[in-house]
């Protein structure tokens, strides 16, 4: 009995948290200063760190440079 694999994805504006190259490719802004706010803002309520690895909460890092002057 053979199982058909089937890749499920799902549309980025859609996802709870982004990692950093989506983030990047979704907002326009480079992975290193994605990095740099990441640093700039630890303990922000739009930062998920799972291990090791940094994600975005979209839909709080959206309200974030909805008030940001400047990224």
């Amino acid at each position: 009995m053979r199982m058909n694999h089937i890749e499920k994805t799902v549309p980025v504006w859609k996802k709870y948290s982004l990692n950093v190259s989506e983030a990047a490719e979704y907002y326009g802004i480079g992975e290193k200063r994605l990095r740099q706010i990441a640093g700039e803002n630890e303990g922000a309520d739009f930062i998920l760190e799972v291990g090791c690895h940094i994600r975005f909460k979209r839909k709080l890092f959206e309200d974030y440079l909805d008030t940001a002057s400047t990224v």
